[in-house]
This record gives C-alpha cells, structure tokens and sequence, in this order.
C-alpha cells in the first residue's frame, strides 16, 4: 500500500485526509446525490466502498434498519470475494479472523447411520492464493463501514428510511433525473415523516422485496422447490467427529451440512426438513431452535448433538428466482438493483452473498468512471448484460446442486463428483464474460493462454524489481476505477535497441495522456505495469523506460513500484503460459477482469480499444 504521496503526516496513514467537499455537507440527508444506493447489506457497502474511492462524488446510502447488521445470516466467503477485499486492503483482516475451509467430508447412509465415504480438498490447488473463509456476514460489514469511515468520502449510511417512489424524468438534460421518496422508520414502523432526495443514479440493494426493484417494472420470476430447510448458529458438544471439517451429510432421515464457523467452537448447521416427518411444525409455524436440534440428532444418528447455546437461526424455503434485466433502460440505465433484488436462490452453495458483492463490484467502478468524466456512459448498458448471464448460470447451478444435497443413497457419490467438479464455480472463479465494449476478442489468447479474455485476472508472485519485495501480481492493484496494462516483456534487456517493451514504452505515453484528464496523476486511468523475463538482481530501475517510472503528486514524486521480475519459486511466464519469445500486453479492467490479450506491438489495437471506453482528454 502506497501512502504520503502529498506529504508526510503522523498518525494512521491508513485514514485518508477527507476530500474538500466533504467540510461543505449539510447535516442530515443531502437534497441531492451522484448516486444513492439503496441497501447497505454485502453489495450496497461494496458498492460505497468502490464508490469512496471517487470522493468528489456524493454517495448516498440509506437503509431501512435502524442500524447496522448485528448478526449476519451469509457467511461463506469465496476466494474470488476475497480477491476482491484485497484491492481494498481489507483481506489479511478477513483471512485472520475467519475459519479457513481447507477440507471436505461426504457420509451417506451405513450399517447402523451414517458413515464417512469421502474427503476431498474445499478448492482445487492453484485456483487462487486466496482461501475460502467463514465470516459472519455482519462483521464482514463491519470490515466495509470502517473502510468507508477512513476513506476520503467518509461515507456513513443514513438508517430508517424506506423506498416509497421512484420516478424518472426522461428529459436527458436533467442533472437528476431519478426522484425518490423516502419514508422515515423507527423499529420498522412509519413515523409519518418523508424525505425526497433526487439522484443521478440509483441502485437498489434492498434484498428479494426489493423497492427498487418494483419500482421499475422489474420482478423476480421463478418458483419454489417445495423444500424447507433449518439453520442454526450453534454451540454444542457432539461426538460427530468431524464437527470442525465441512461435511455433507446424506442419511435415511434426511440432509445435513456442516459449515464451522469462525472462532474455533461455533458451528453453522443446515438441516433438511422432511415436508412429511416435519410437515406439521412447518404448516403452524411452530419451528423452534429445539425442534431443529431433534431432526439433526435424528440425521446424525448413531452420532449426537447437544446445543448448548443457539447464535442465531431461521427457517426458509428454497426458490431459484431471477429478474430479465438488472437496470431499469437498456439504452440508457439510470436505476440499477443488484444482489437479492434481482437473483434469490439457496443458502448452501455459498453463493449469495458472493455474488451479490461481485454485482457491485462490476457496477461501481463504471460508475464512478462515467461519473468523473473519463469512461463512456455507453459502458453502463454492460452491467445488466454481463451480471444478468452470471446470474442465470447461478440458478441453474443451484437448483441442480440442491437436487444432489437433498438426494439419498446412491446420489452421494453423485453428489461428490459434483462438488468436486464445480469447485471452480462455488471458488467464484468460473465468471466468463462475453465479448463486448469491455472485453475484446480471444484472438491473441495464444500469448497468455492462463490469462482468459473474460476471466478474472489470475495473480501469480513475483518479486518487485525495486525494493526485491516477494508479493502477488494481481495485489498490486487497487479499487481505483483505474486499467491496468501489464507489459510481459520480451527476452531482450528492457534497455536494449531491440526490446520490444522498450518501444511499448516509447509508444504508451501519448495513450495515457490521451485518456487522462489534465492534472491527474498518469496512472490514474491507465497504470502501466511490467513484468520482466530477467531476475531482479541482474536489472535496476534505470533501466526502465519513462512510463514505468511515472511522476506523481503534487511534488512529482517517482513510483517506484511498476516493475516485477519472476518468482524463484514460480515463474509467472510458465505458470500463466506466457510466451516468452513475443511477450504480450494483458488488459485488465478495473474489476479485474482480462479485457484483451495483444502482442506488445499491437499499439493501434489499444489505442481503438480504449477510444471506445474512454473520453479523450
């Protein structure tokens, strides 16, 4: 993390001086905003995240709790989503605190209950440096709201408001176009009181009831499953042996999945309820902590369970549910929803919270780029297009997912391959988007076959060529909104008359300053990154071109950090399939997905690709 590029300050260089504007807020709720997220859960707090890294916006977010999540229902983190956290520099928190899902157990029906049939690693060996964790969903929350204190927006959600209406003016010369009327709560319950804020963009993270959704037009179609499942957050003593292994649990009398939790002694149980054994406490409602605790002894059995203390529990019923559109225009979106508002599906697979969070993700930085003047608004129109498809693969994945877990017998087996198969997916790494204005086609893929054109960009260690530091490629970039261009050179020295990357970087200076408004720092649209075939004993730093050296801040400070060389341990050039001879250019956009894969020559490529995102200077 870099830090003091406009001076030196003691204290916490980690908190962020505020942005002028923030001295000049009115208290209370503002008349008007950039962009007013509805919802501060998983995707509305990632949203604001990504968006406070855009300060002289104003980002509004509003909720109709009367305050922050105590008790969170989600809990899995996939690895993707802690890729994620990481660009806001909140992943060694999420991985010290979380319980580390490192194995998996499969038991099915034996002579006598149930006996162990398998164990197989949670994620697949290579598929990220990240783990899969357990996190209680309010804390995770808690991890955002901080980020969001320190940030230079210093954004704080406005709690007790609820969506009453939402209007659109169609004028396009509206400043803001989208009305919203908010009613106040307290404990739920309207106070009489409303508020009216109008907006240049909405976006609705307000769960499967979603106002926004409803607002729009938009609703979610699908069906239930006829399938009810328990939940507890317990503590308990048991002689199941692997209480603190995530285990799926197949038996005569129905289905169980383990999930430990954070801390070392708090265990998350999903239990299957049988619309026959238990159907009578389903249709009076009467489900209680303890009758959930009987039907997971009758599963376990000859294995035993005694609760001692319950952290938390529910009862909800499995639908896989999905809106058409995920904004409220095709040509010209104003209002956006994202997370439950637009996909509901089950809790087992891990899914929800991730991918509501990865809505955000794709959204925010489009956002906040329109918004500062340098990315087209046409980009908005992909973000309905690309998490729409993303979102109809999840249904699909987790109604048959959830068909195999509720299955018996010889559908364990079944089920094991399965979970085994799709460990891509349930990692969050499986996301491929198609060719469109931000990601270009395959064409070159043959340069970095281990960088896909559509798929998140895979990190790999290398050793920072200045400082000699070991670290991961991909952590280098932040949740800016900025592109990286990383340049995979050519063997030849990078000083050399005939290196390749030296006429690259003889080329990039006039596309960065293309693309980047007067004033701001070089990298901050385009950051230009290189990752050489030499080892960082045998190159300086002055043997660099210009571009990889850039001058920042308003004392024209170097950035010493552009420039990698191979891991002792893992070249990334064999690791990510990167030929060696030609070298190449990997684009990767904000939320660090690859948009291209181009020769280090292709410089009329680039340079066409980027007109069309980009606004010129």
């Amino acid at each position: 993390m870099q830090f003091y590029l406009d001076g030196y300050r003691p204290g916490d260089p980690f908190v962020q001086q505020p942005h002028p504007s923030v001295a000049d807020r009115p208290a209370g709720l503002p008349e008007t905003a950039d962009v007013l997220i509805v919802g501060s859960g998983p995707a509305g707090l990632v949203l604001a995240a990504q968006l406070a890294q855009f300060p002289e916006l104003r980002t509004v977010v509003v909720d109709r709790r009367d305050g922050p999540l105590e008790v969170g229902q989600a809990d899995g983190v996939a690895c993707r989503t802690v890729e994620m956290f990481e660009a806001f520099g909140l992943a060694d928190r999420l991985v010290h605190e979380g319980y580390r899902v490192n194995e998996v157990t499969f038991w099915r029906p034996g002579a006598g209950g149930i006996e162990r049939t398998g164990r197989i690693d949670d994620v697949e060996e290579g598929l990220s440096e990240m783990p899969h964790v357990i996190v209680n969903q309010a804390r995770m929350l808690s991890y955002l709201r901080e980020h969001l204190s320190r940030s230079a927006a210093r954004t704080e959600p406005f709690y007790g408001l609820h969506v009453t209406d939402l209007k659109v003016d169609p004028d396009p010369a509206a400043e803001h176009p989208v009305t919203v009327t908010l009613q106040h709560l307290e404990g739920f319950e309207p106070t009489g009181e409303t508020s009216t804020i109008r907006a240049r963009y909405v976006v609705g993270c307000d769960g499967s009831r979603s106002a926004t959704r409803q607002a729009i037009g938009q609703e979610l179609r699908g069906e239930a499953a006829d399938k009810s499942w328990g939940v507890l957050d317990v503590l308990a003593v048991t002689d199941f042996p692997d209480i603190r292994l995530k285990s799926a649990i197949h038996s005569d009398h129905g289905s169980i999945l383990i999930i430990p939790r954070e801390g070392g002694y708090l265990v998350r149980l999903y239990i299957e309820l049988d619309n026959e054994r238990d159907g009578e406490m389903l249709r009076s409602r009467t489900v209680t902590p303890e009758k959930l605790e009987a039907v997971a002894n009758r599963i376990l059995h000859p294995y035993k369970i005694d609760v001692k203390h319950v952290g938390w529990w529910t009862v909800y019923e499995i639908g896989q549910r999905l809106c058409d559109r995920f904004d409220d225009n095709p040509v010209s979106p104003r209002v956006f929803i994202a997370g439950d508002a637009c996909h509901t599906h089950s809790a087992k697979a891990g899914q929800g919270m991730n991918v509501s969070m990865a809505d955000a993700w794709n959204l925010g930085w489009k956002l906040g780029t329109v918004l500062r003047g340098t990315s087209r608004p046409e980009i908005l129109r992909t973000y309905s297009e690309e998490r729409q498809a993303v979102a109809h693969r999840l249904i699909e994945f987790d109604r048959e997912f959830t068909t195999l877990f509720s299955g018996h017998d010889d559908d364990s087996a079944r089920f094991q391959h399965y979970f085994r198969e799709q460990g891509r997916f349930t990692a969050g790494v499986a996301v491929h988007y198609g060719a469109s204005a931000l990601t270009a086609s395959a064409q070159h893929q043959g340069l970095a076959t281990g960088f896909p054109v559509g798929m998140r960009f895979h990190s790999a260690p290398v050793i920072r060529l200045a400082d000699a530091k070991p670290m991961h490629l991909g952590h280098a970039a932040r949740a800016d909104g900025a592109w990286r261009l990383y340049a995979f050179a050519d063997p030849a020295h990078p000083a050399a008359a005939d290196s390749r990357l030296r006429a690259l970087g003889e080329f990039l200076p006039s596309l960065l300053d293309r693309f980047t408004p007067a004033g701001a720092d070089p990298d901050s649209v385009l950051d230009v990154r290189a990752v050489l075939q030499q080892g960082h004993r045998d190159l300086t730093v002055a043997d660099l071109p210009p571009v990889l050296q850039p001058r920042k801040g308003p004392f024209g400070l170097v950035d010493y950090e552009k420039a990698f060389c191979p891991a002792p341990a893992g070249d990334i050039f064999d690791l990510r399939g990167v030929d060696r001879e030609h070298g190449c250019v990997v684009v990767v956009r904000p939320d660090q997905y690859v948009a291209d894969v181009v020769p280090l020559d292709a410089f009329d490529r680039l340079a066409e690709f980027f007109a069309g995102v980009l606004v010129e200077r």
